[in-house]
């Protein structure tokens, strides 16, 4: 699996081969509490290929090893998919769920590590980034498992959802703490839609049936299956994680779409409570721009000016009254976000800070959010330096504050020529903690996942 580079290159450009490198040059001091694997998953299509649009490019991870203050190595690998081999999605058979590209992210559960991409099973990968295979959770699984899945810090169960363009459109999933699918409930919905994220509380899982619909034929139009169809309508749909003969009761929103939340709390009241959720939101204007229903003239497909469009969400919150079914939309920052992240220890919960990408003409940048105060702090990497996901990690204080600890993340050169992971401190982000030089460009990508030895 290697070719020749290409001539020129841009953040988007993929890489031609999998190679490994040790003892990477540190500026700064690696802090000794991270020890562990930094892995980020992104779409790399194999030279040559042309998957049709920039998310459907095989799975490749990037990874790095942090030790006694050292970057021990780093590596990347395809995922070793059906797809990757050149089976089809879709046969005379229906579709076969192993065939995807995993791209997504991947993510720790019950000791194993899981990439993921919405549209099929997750596939297993060991702690060296080699691919040990499909995962079913012993058969268990028969529908498609999100990529964004979420786990309850204090129970340790992951709840995500399949979509699927086959009846049913929908449906739930828990897994325990151990990895056993205990539970798979079908949600109705009218239509199959593009349902890329969820969130939870403590005691609920809300689900976001937005006007992204799916029609096979749109393949032609963007090179994704899915469109704008504003008509369809939005609405947030609230299920009881206690209760399950409880209907899941559903919230009319303005028309919108959101790829990423941040996350959502339980806030008991007089009443029946209420539901602050909050997200990465584009506006019906700019969510019709993302991927188009009808056919348009357009320039030569282009993976940077597909993934530029990703850069027009602004950070927004919902408030669900379960007393009365009211709904208020409130805006949280005005400017360019997306990929939000937080402490995964107050998933579901009253989390204050998030950590996000701002998209600018000279730079994409970390962002940290105040939500308490509305404050935000901004780490800029540089003229023509693009950050990606920061991910945070927690210091291992015993009475750790909520953003103690560091933020890790991979910055690119808008060239492709070069990029480093980031050690930032999360309390303070401007601050650089270290930076390790990487030994090659790392294309830009989706999310990632620290695991610690």
């Amino acid at each position: 699996m290697t070719a020749q580079a290409p001539p020129t290159r841009d953040r988007y450009t993929p890489v031609p081969d999998e190679i490994d490198a040790v003892d990477l040059p540190v500026e700064g001091a690696i802090p000794p509490e991270l020890d562990g694997r930094y892995i980020r998953n992104g779409p790399n299509p194999l030279p040559g290929d042309d998957p049709g649009h920039w998310f459907r490019g095989h799975g490749m991870l990037h990874g790095l090893r942090l030790r006694g203050g050292r970057a021990e190595w780093y590596r990347n690998r395809w995922v070793r998919t059906r797809a990757l081999e050149g089976k089809p999605f879709l046969g005379l058979r229906g579709p076969d769920l192993t065939a995807v590209p995993a791209n997504t992210h991947i993510v720790p559960q019950a000791g194993k590590l899981l990439a993921l991409v919405e549209q099929g099973f997750p596939y297993e990968i060991d702690e060296d980034l080699d691919t040990v295979g499909p995962q079913d959770f012993g058969g268990r699984l028969t529908t498609a498992m999100c990529a964004h899945p979420k786990t309850d810090p204090v129970t340790g169960e992951m709840h995500f959802h399949g979509y699927s363009p086959f009846p049913p459109y929908l449906t739930y999933h828990r897994l325990s703490a151990t990895g056993e699918l205990v539970e798979s409930r079908p949600v109705r919905v009218d239509r199959p839609t593009m349902m890329h994220d969820l969130a939870i509380t403590d005691r609920h899982a809300i689900f976001l049936d937005l006007p992204m619909t799916f029609a096979w034929r749109r393949m032609v139009v963007s090179g994704m299956p899915f469109g704008w169809e504003e008509r369809y309508g939005a609405r947030l749909g609230v299920m009881s994680l206690t209760d399950p003969d409880a209907p899941v009761r559903w919230f009319e929103i303005d028309p919108c779409y959101v790829f990423h939340v941040g996350t959502a709390r339980f806030v008991p009241d007089d009443g029946s409570g209420r539901i602050e959720l909050d997200a990465a939101r584009y506006s019906a204007a700019d969510a019709a721009a993302l991927f188009p229903a009808k056919r348009r003239k357009r320039p030569r497909r282009d993976p940077a000016s597909e993934a530029v469009a990703l850069g027009v969400a602004r950070y927004h919150r919902w408030t669900l009254d379960l007393t009365t079914g009211a709904v208020t939309e409130t805006p949280l920052d005005d400017r360019p976000l997306e990929m939000p992240t937080l402490d995964d220890d107050r998933v579901g919960r009253t989390a204050r800070y998030r950590y996000a990408v701002a998209s600018g003409r000279r730079s994409d940048s970390v962002v940290k959010l105040d939500l308490d105060t509305g404050v935000t702090t901004t780490h800029d990497p540089g003229d023509d330096v693009s950050a990606g996901e920061a991910v945070f990690v927690p210091s291992a204080a015993p009475d750790r504050a909520e953003d103690d600890g560091w933020l890790l993340t991979i910055t690119t050169r808008r060239d492709g020529s070069a990029s480093r992971l980031l050690v930032l401190d999360a309390g303070d982000v401007t601050r650089t903690v270290a930076a390790v030089t990487l030994p090659r460009g790392v294309p830009a990508g989706f999310h990632g996942s620290w695991i610690p030895a």
